[in-house]
């Protein structure tokens, strides 16, 4: 009986727009207006967010598309995600449309992409955006599994989007398994594309499979470089494959000299000690310092600070980050927009009951979310600081590392 209670009440949550948008979305404020009506008090910590910091250099590494197969796109989202059979999975969808700023099915990549430039376009000072691309979940003989497949993202869409904002660049997704990969990848490197997207828990990817050392060699010959979900994965679907996200699976890339960038610094979930394997499960993030710390992958193994403030992850991942400023030039600035506009995901009064926050500083931030949650997330991330030490980020844990020459063309 609760479970049906339970299931009736998430089907008609799901379906109740007055209920979804006050936990993603609800945005009433014109980006471009807020130079104009933020306080002062807001305006000074929107200023301070981007003191010291590399203009040339300031690149979200980790910034979403959204598509559904508008004017034939290529792109795709499983139609569970809309199903009231599936009450959690609508429920998540429309959380995401309207996080997303979508209110016509039949106009989401359109409304969407318009949103994102207003977004950008609002604040010249936030730099550029790598735009990604999402492979499919594929079977170890290279064919598509849509059941395990939430949403699919075209990479010849992202080279078609990115190609008319010149704010964005593309950032690719071949899953290795494809029986074309190789050859995708070649034309990929030719165009002079620098980013390669995975999520191995969602697309059923092993970094560490010695059959994937062509791809890498192909990775390693135009310079590309492997942005890997590494962690436990909630946003999409990924429960079946969870430890293909163990963050001691990038050693292999690694050892063949691919640069990788460990998104979101594996700051969620349990993840199998692969050193020792006997040992009980242990957090992903402790593997991921691990590695982050073994001076082999210095100039090799960076991450992105995506995330890292959403309310479930808060605590230790943050805080050796903060507390280790010296690897913070291997740091640098992700998104992971639109998450940032669930505003459920991300408050400013855990923040600052747990003194990462000043009271002041967390009001000036709920002022510019309404306007702008991209550059809210920065903002916040700029701000915030050890509830102990009071160390902050530094600058550079916002600019891409020069051993990845902040992705200029060769």
């Amino acid at each position: 009986m609760k479970t049906i209670c339970t299931l009736a009440f998430l089907t008609f949550l799901s379906g109740c727009s007055y209920l979804v948008h006050p936990i993603a979305g609800n945005f009433n404020n014109d980006p471009e207006q807020a130079k104009s009506e933020l306080s002062p008090e807001a305006l000074k910590l929107l200023d301070a967010t981007f003191e010291g910091i590399d203009p040339e250099c300031l690149i979200d590494v980790h910034l979403h598309a959204v598509g559904n197969g508008e004017n034939n796109s290529g792109n795709w989202v499983n139609e569970a995600m809309a199903s009231i059979l599936a009450p959690y999975k609508k429920l998540q969808f429309n959380v995401y449309l309207s996080a997303s700023g979508i209110t016509d099915l039949d106009h989401v990549e359109s409304q969407y992409n318009q949103r994102l430039a207003t977004l950008i376009e609002s604040e010249p000072r936030y730099g550029r955006a790598f735009l990604l691309a999402f492979d499919w979940h594929r079977e170890a003989d290279g064919t598509i599994n849509k059941e395990h497949t939430s949403f699919h993202i075209d990479n010849d869409y992202i080279l078609k989007v990115t190609a008319a904002n010149d704010r964005l660049m593309p950032a690719v997704s071949v899953h290795p398994d494809r029986k074309d990969a190789l050859s995708e990848m070649e034309r990929f490197g030719k165009l002079g594309v620098k980013l390669v997207k995975w999520l191995p828990n969602a697309m059923r990817i092993d970094p560490a499979d010695p059959k994937h050392k062509p791809f890498y060699d192909i990775m390693k010959k135009y310079n590309m470089v492997l942005l890997s979900h590494a962690g436990v994965e909630k946003a999409v679907e990924g429960e079946v494959y969870q430890e293909l996200g163990n963050p001691l699976r990038l050693r292999y890339p690694l050892s063949l000299g691919v640069k990788v960038i460990a998104a979101h610094a594996a700051s969620r979930g349990q993840c199998i000690d692969m050193d020792d394997p006997k040992k009980a499960h242990v957090d992903c993030f402790d593997l991921f310092w691990r590695l982050f710390q073994d001076k082999k992958w210095e100039k090799s193994l960076f991450a992105d600070i995506s995330g890292l403030t959403i309310h479930a992850r808060l605590g230790k991942p943050l805080d050796v980050l903060l507390e280790h400023p010296e690897v913070h030039e291997r740091l640098m600035n992700g998104s992971d927009y639109p998450l940032p506009a669930i505003n459920i995901l991300y408050r400013t009064s855990q923040l600052r009951d747990q003194g990462y926050l000043t009271e002041a500083e967390s009001d000036a931030l709920n002022e510019i979310y309404k306007y702008n949650p991209l550059i809210f997330d920065m903002a916040m991330k700029r701000t915030l600081r050890h509830p102990k030490t009071g160390q902050k980020f530094l600058p550079q844990a916002f600019t891409v590392p020069k051993a990845l020459g902040c992705f200029k063309a060769n």
